[in-house]
């Protein structure tokens, strides 16, 4: 390690989760001094249990671990390719779970906890930090969560004028393009109106006759729901975002007048004859892969959430790129807030890392906290380092974040919604493959599995292509 490196001006990092820990890790092993900013057990959450470093608070899986034909599977992959720290604990104290990739979660947030301990660089103080950092942290990553502290919220919202938002987060589910059947469904907007950016045909629409809808609302109304958890009993809904099973016991034709209104829309599948209510859903993302669910938002649980929207006509085979949540949660409208390193535009000095950038997911806030890490250790060390490629898991995440939403004028930060990485993030692929390796046609499902492996396969080759081009390396021990 050389010698001038260690005296280069420390980076804080204010939380010690999994994004917080793996920035930490990242920045050290790259000869740049670290100080980890952790509240507990000073200060403790409504959710955390124990003072440890990486604690996972909710399930001990890290989900899928097949990285050829799962999008979480591939970011492990991209993951251990960069040298995690989170990814390193997790392949020592895995658990069976199948093909998930589940840990001991005691000795996992353990052995990150240790890692951090005993590196040289790496200073953990015990302490909140409440407000913002002080002005003389020249480089700072703010990774403190989904449950950041009021007092941080607070300051951030007063630093930006908007962006932290603290209340029960509605979230509409997300439909893979390619899963919607259009011979049921069609582009069309509400008396052909071509808002701002759109072209008169920017919905996509799934009707409903009178017993079809009857049968929806009666499914909402005694689907099984997600209960709150004791500190979100006191948290109100957001009224502009009520959950459509909360709005479907208000009245049998309540949702007809509201977001299922079939008013203004002709069916060209049949013409003749006028749903008696029609679900729309609009584009999410700027690929055109995703399209959300317009007025879906849900404390259904996912597995009822399945259940009872493939009974929509044209969602019968419906692959959910996101299903529906109700929550409190912290996030930035990141797209507007953040520049392509993950920087506050307002202040550049604080950077962004893990679920309050708008990722959702243990492995998604780690990759993002690792980016954010190796942004910032190249920044002190005066050496450029370009985003990962948009076709790689952590590329397509940092796209999201940074930009890959939809433009609203009207919807303002909620036009941006935190999510888990999927594949309907990732570029298309310039050719989508046709035949098997024997030259047979691929018929049905087959084309989907080999779409995702050809994704896969295009973004581990792109990874290793940009880490070879100028990731830095960690320094010699």
């Amino acid at each position: 390690m050389t010698a001038s490196l260690p005296t280069l001006h420390p980076i804080h990092i204010v939380g010690g989760g999994l994004a917080g820990s793996e920035a930490a890790w990242q920045i050290a092993r790259r000869g740049v001094r670290v100080v980890l900013h952790e509240m507990r057990p000073k200060r403790m959450t409504d959710a955390h249990r124990t003072d440890g470093l990486a604690e996972l608070v909710c399930s001990n899986s890290f989900r899928s671990d097949d990285a050829a034909n799962n999008a979480v599977g591939l970011l492990h992959a991209e993951l251990r390719r960069l040298g995690s720290l989170v990814m390193q604990a997790a392949d020592r104290h895995q658990v069976p779970a199948g093909g998930a990739l589940a840990v001991d979660r005691d000795g996992f947030s353990a052995a990150v906890g240790a890692a951090l301990a005993s590196h040289p660089l790496i200073e953990i103080r015990r302490e909140e930090v409440a407000g913002l950092p002080p002005d003389d942290w020249a480089s700072v990553i703010v990774a403190t969560g989904p449950l950041t502290s009021p007092a941080l919220a607070s300051a951030v919202t007063g630093l930006t004028g908007e962006g932290a938002l603290a209340f029960f987060d509605a979230i509409a589910p997300i439909v893979h393009r390619d899963s919607i059947d259009m011979r049921t469904a069609w582009f069309q907007s509400r008396y052909d109106k071509a808002g701002p950016g759109g072209s008169g045909a920017d919905y996509l629409n799934c009707p409903l006759t009178r017993d079809q809808y009857a049968a929806f609302v009666e499914a909402l109304t005694t689907g099984a729901t997600v209960d709150f958890k004791d500190f979100e009993q006191s948290t109100p809904y957001f009224d502009g975002c009520l959950p459509i099973e909360v709005m479907a016991a208000r009245g049998p034709e309540t949702l007809r007048h509201g977001p299922l209104k079939p008013v203004g829309l002709t069916n060209p599948h049949n013409p003749t004859q006028k749903p008696y209510a029609v679900v729309q859903l609009r584009q999410d993302n700027r690929l055109g892969t995703l399209y959300n669910m317009v007025g879906f938002q849900t404390k259904l649980k996912h597995g009822e959430q399945v259940r009872i929207f493939r009974t929509i006509p044209g969602l019968e085979a419906a692959e959910f790129a996101r299903l529906g949540g109700l929550h409190r949660n912290t996030f930035l409208n990141s797209p507007k807030l953040l520049d392509a390193e993950l920087r506050l535009r307002v202040a550049p000095r604080l950077r962004f890392a893990g679920q309050i950038t708008g990722c959702e997911g243990y492995v998604e806030s780690t990759a993002i906290g690792l980016i954010a890490g190796l942004f910032a250790a190249a920044e002190a060390r005066g050496i450029g380092l370009a985003a990962p490629p948009a076709t790689t898991a952590h590329g397509a995440l940092i796209n999201h974040i940074t930009g890959g939403h939809i433009e609203s004028i009207d919807a303002g930060p909620r036009s941006f919604q935190p999510m888990n990485i999927n594949f309907g993030l990732f570029p298309p692929l310039a050719e989508a493959p046709t035949r098997k390796a024997d030259g047979s046609r691929l018929r049905g499902p087959e084309k989907s599995v080999a779409r995702k492996q050809a994704l896969s396969a295009r973004a581990l080759a792109d990874l290793d292509r940009w880490i070879a081009d100028g990731v830095p390396m960690p320094e010699a021990a």
